[in-house]
């Protein structure tokens, strides 16, 4: 691959999962987009000269101070990326045919038609392809084809075969504009077979176990008082020298208690019969337990339902980050629950860096 840094910029950036994934494979990010405060300010310090703005993407007017910025700065968009909200196609949602969050790709769509970046990177959950009989993907792909791009068909990407510690599966878009990219673009292949996968306890386990801790202020820093027991871990830790983001829950001894009592890799319907008699559970993963030899369950936003493979407290959000795949030097702002949200809802940046390395391959490819 060549050393030439293409531009790229995020719509619905969030903290900036996806970016980072483009910025460690050599992307220039250049401005993300988000409607956030705390997700905005987070992309900021964390993706080097980037820039952010604070849009509400709904109204497509706002599209016209997208590109009057970049205009306003000479900057031509080689790459348009996007994890436009999801809530009405995932699992976790109340699967709406119809939620409005639905059509917030269209927002995209407007961006691309209007800046004509060589490529387009829409990613998003895997229920996309089949709710609906599949209509969300149906007018992805037709939306773009109508402005001039080719669209690949869309992959499902599983976390833990890119070096992930967690299981997470997302669904990717790419768009190739026709009258600039003449070849076809290739989506990356599993680097991990499942013998290999990142464990939790290799993701996590160096990291201080914060018990008898009493401290929950927000901006605590903790140093790093075990080694690397893992790769993964050596390569999270490379350009940090203290521990960010690793604030403990102040949980009440009832909640103690109750994780106490399930073994790892179980959850509640592991608690001994009289409990499960006199308390209701509302979710299958309520009081889930990682398996330290395995990767965590996809982490979520509410962060309240999953527990340390050894400690009986949630995990941190450092340690949710490092099981999105975030290394210690990015940082998360705002409040704890903001911060919570932040690590959730991200891409995971290695399976952003597994992307947009293909697409690197296929920009050196063609010639300008």
């Amino acid at each position: 691959m060549t050393n030439k840094k293409y531009n790229v910029v995020d719509l619905f950036s969030g903290a900036g999962g996806l970016s980072r994934g483009f910025m460690d494979a050599g992307f220039n990010v250049v401005l993300g987009i988000d409607n956030d405060d705390s997700s905005l300010k987070t992309f900021r310090e964390n993706h080097g000269h980037a820039d952010s703005m604070k849009l509400d993407l709904f109204d497509h007017g706002n599209i016209n101070k997208i590109s009057e910025y970049l205009n306003g700065k000479n900057i031509d968009v080689d790459v348009l990326v996007g994890g436009p909200p999801c809530q009405g196609f995932s699992l976790a949602g109340k699967r709406e045919e119809f939620d409005k969050r639905n059509v917030l790709y269209l927002a995209m769509v407007k961006v691309a038609q209007i800046l004509k970046p060589r490529v387009v990177v829409l990613e998003n959950v895997p229920g996309m392809l089949t709710l609906y009989n599949g209509e969300g993907a149906k007018r992805v792909t037709e939306d773009f084809e109508n402005i001039g791009y080719k669209v690949e068909r869309p992959r499902i990407l599983y976390a833990p075969e890119f070096g992930v510690p967690q299981i997470r599966k997302r669904v990717f878009f790419v768009m190739t504009l026709k009258n600039s990219i003449k070849k076809n673009f290739n989506y990356p292949e599993p680097d991990l077979e499942a013998s290999e996968y990142i464990t939790a306890k290799d993701a996590i386990g160096d990291l201080p176990s914060l018990e008898g801790c009493s401290d929950y202020s927000l901006h605590q820093t903790w140093e790093y008082i075990n080694k690397p027991s893992s790769i993964y871990q050596e390569i999270m830790r490379k350009k940090s020298e203290q521990i960010f983001n690793h604030i403990p829950t102040n949980h009440t001894q009832q909640t103690i208690d109750l994780i106490k009592l399930v073994p790892e890799g179980k959850n509640y319907k592991a608690l001994p019969q009289e409990i499960l008699d006199n308390r209701v559970f509302k979710y299958n993963e309520a009081l889930t337990r990682y398996h330290s030899l395995k990767p965590s369950r996809t982490i979520d936003t509410g962060h309240r339902t999953h527990f340390h493979y050894k400690w009986n407290r949630i995990p941190t959000v450092r340690e949710n980050a490092r099981l999105q795949s975030f290394p210690d030097d990015f940082i998360f702002y705002g409040n704890k629950q903001e911060q919570y949200r932040q690590v959730g809802n991200a891409v995971p940046p290695l399976l952003g860096k597994a992307v947009a390395t293909k697409i690197k391959e296929l920009l050196d490819s063609e010639k300008i």
